[in-house]
């Protein structure tokens, strides 16, 4: 974990130079698509942030969880076939990193960074530009 401080700017920035986000995306994509099979299930998103859900969630009851799981093939299951796939993926995580970018602001703030998060990402990629 490191902290850095990010903006609005910086996120959108990352989200709009479709080369690097798709690449970043897609890279994501393929590691949660655990069978191969180029499509999400929610079997598989559960068994990968599953064990997140009692550190991540803590707050959240499980059918909270459930629900939120609901929401997201609601919406990213573009054909209802209780799947999402790359192009509803990106899409998802266009989207999430878009809310972010509203929540963050125009001014800096201090967060805290895990990993090769999406965030991680656009902080590197605004670095990689100067």
């Amino acid at each position: 974990m490191s902290v850095a401080f990010v903006d609005a700017p910086t996120v959108v920035q990352f989200v709009n130079d479709f080369e690097v986000f798709n690449k970043w995306v897609n890279n994501r994509f393929d590691m949660l698509d655990a069978d191969g099979n180029g499509v999400l299930s929610r079997d598989e998103l559960q068994k990968r942030f599953g064990k997140f859900s009692s550190k991540e969630f803590e707050l959240q009851s499980k059918e909270e969880i459930e629900n939120l799981y609901d929401v997201l093939f609601e919406n990213f299951d573009v054909d209802k076939s209780g799947t999402i796939d790359r192009k509803g993926f990106i899409v998802l995580m266009k989207e999430i990193m878009l809310a972010k970018a509203r929540g963050i602001g125009n001014l800096p703030i201090p967060v805290i960074l895990q990993g090769d998060s999406l965030l991680m990402r656009a902080i590197q990629h605004a670095s990689s530009l100067k």
